[in-house]
């Protein structure tokens, strides 16, 4: 189940921008964690990598810059997730699909499992990390920052 909860008026880069600006501000805190702190857990298929992620209630978390489009799974649990479409709420079972130069910013509400399903062929987690993230906007494929600087106005 999906709930709306609020929409933006910002650009799609505009709201991806105050995601960074938010990310930044939480590195400054006390208790910041980073890096994949969350259990995880790696599946591989023919040419498919699964990708499960279980979060506690409580958490607040930036998520990684993705530079494809996925399908996503929320099998367990209650978030709410602030992206470049505005905020939702989504309770557990709910499956949606990620766009390519997505960047979110997720508040758990109880302990949720997130699976994520991505196209590859590689096998080893740090190219898999290089091939499917972005460590900045720069880094996106150009045809991905080109639709993203060109939505004029976020709506779910």
């Amino acid at each position: 189940m999906i709930t709306k909860t609020q929409n933006t008026n910002l650009s799609r880069k505009g709201v991806f921008d105050k995601i960074v600006q938010f990310e930044e501000v939480m590195s400054n805190m006390d208790n910041a964690m980073f890096d994949d702190v969350c259990p995880l857990r790696h599946i591989f298929g023919d040419d498919i990598y699964v990708r499960e992620i279980t979060m506690p209630a409580g958490m607040v978390l930036t998520s990684k810059i993705h530079k494809t489009n996925h399908p996503f799974f929320v099998i367990k649990g209650d978030v709410s997730v602030v992206t470049e479409d505005g905020v939702v709420r989504i309770k557990a079972p709910y499956w949606g699909m990620t766009k390519a130069g997505t960047k979110r910013v997720l508040h758990i509400h109880s302990e949720t499992v997130w699976i994520t399903v991505h196209a590859t062929k590689e096998k080893n987690l740090d190219k898999i990390e290089n091939e499917l993230i972005a460590k900045n906007y720069n880094e996106l494929p150009i045809r991905v920052r080109r639709e993203i600087e060109g939505d004029t106005k976020c709506h779910l």
